[in-house]
């Protein structure tokens, strides 16, 4: 017999997870249970991908699972806390940001490092040759298995006064939410400023902020075009997600098993890399009130074209801004941090020598 079992969570915190996951059945001695939490409920589309995803495993797959799937908010756990909650195995698999992850990790950043990826296809290149490296990483570092790595969207600007390019950040407050970015902020000449999503909104609305960066898509839901204007799509980053698995239960599983849930979880990836596509297409369109707008709120802000001196100046400031002061981080918990981000990522993306 196969099941999803779907729980209402009531615990807020993590030291009661594992008493809100004890099964009410007696599991079979080839059943295989797995206590999984999912993206926020707030990102519907990607949540209603990974609803059907784990509701269908069981079949798509042949084994025999009991899955406890909730979104994480539902959960009441924090992103920040995912990563840690899979290594001790309080959540046999979590969704995760490697930003987030990068926290305890500086190394897992490399993977998303500001200004390095700035298209979907200079993305996939990245991903690819640093896949090897971050998966050896996490399974040393964090007792997990990675499953799947997929862009949610690119980073952008919305922004109240009028802006027509990089350059004219210089003097503006900016929302920042890492260290490389609010280096990539400085480098322009703009303040960087540290606020939670959430406080973005009143932030902006108040003059706290002038501009702030999230994706196309939760900026739209977020609705920052109603106190903001100008609206700016060069992509600085991508919030670079990963699902992961326990080590300890990776491990456990056959290798027959290991293989079906392998593979379905790169079936999964594909399919979260083709809905960042979409989905921030879309955004783009509604933000700035043009057709085709089908899934998000429709705005009118104003467009300002990214041009090829805002690359340039990107670009510049990767190296001169943005990579040193990510490499003094790293460099710092692990002396072969350079070597190794060079020879992968560095070399697919032309950063390969100082």
């Amino acid at each position: 017999m196969t099941m999803l079992r779907t729980l209402t969570a009531r615990a807020a915190l993590p030291a009661a997870l594992a008493i809100a996951f004890q099964l009410t059945t007696p599991v079979r001695a080839d059943e295989v249970s797995l206590r999984v939490s999912g993206l926020v409920s707030t990102h519907k589309y990607h949540v209603a991908l990974e609803r059907e995803f784990y509701g269908s495993l069981p079949a798509k797959t042949g084994l025999d699972l009991a899955i406890n799937y909730n979104p994480l908010d539902v959960l009441g756990v924090n992103m920040k806390d995912t990563v840690r909650l899979v290594r001790t195995g309080t959540f046999d698999i979590v969704e995760t940001t490697a930003g987030e992850a990068a926290r305890d990790d500086p190394f897992l950043e490399g993977l998303d490092i500001i200004g390095v990826s700035p298209s979907f296809d200079t993305l996939r290149d990245t991903v690819e040759a640093y896949r090897k490296v971050f998966n050896e990483r996490v399974e040393k570092r964090f007792n997990a298995r990675v499953l799947s790595l997929w862009p949610y969207g690119p980073q952008v600007f919305y922004c109240k006064p009028q802006i027509t390019g990089l350059a004219s950040l210089k003097g503006l407050k900016v929302r920042s939410y890492t260290p490389t970015m609010s280096a990539l902020l400085e480098a322009v000449g703009a303040v960087p400023v540290s606020l939670s999503f959430s406080e973005v909104y009143p932030a902006l609305q108040r003059g706290v902020a002038d501009c702030s960066i999230t994706s196309p898509t939760s900026g739209n839901t977020g609705n920052w075009p109603e106190v903001t204007n100008y609206y700016f799509p060069l992509g600085i980053s991508w919030s670079v997600n990963a699902h992961m698995m326990n080590l300890d239960k990776w491990n456990a599983l056959t290798p027959d098993a290991q293989e079906k849930i392998a593979s379905a979880f790169a079936e999964l990836e594909g399919q979260f890399w083709q809905l960042a596509r979409q989905n921030t297409g879309d955004a783009n369109n509604c933000n700035v009130g043009a057709e085709p707008c089908e899934k998000y709120k429709k705005f009118a802000m104003k467009h300002v074209e990214p041009t090829e001196k805002d690359a340039e100046m990107l670009h510049k400031a990767v190296s001169s801004s943005i990579l040193p002061t990510w490499l003094e981080n790293c460099n710092a918990s692990d002396p072969e941090c350079e070597g190794v981000w060079r020879a992968t990522v560095g070399k697919a993306r032309g950063f390969a020598s100082k």
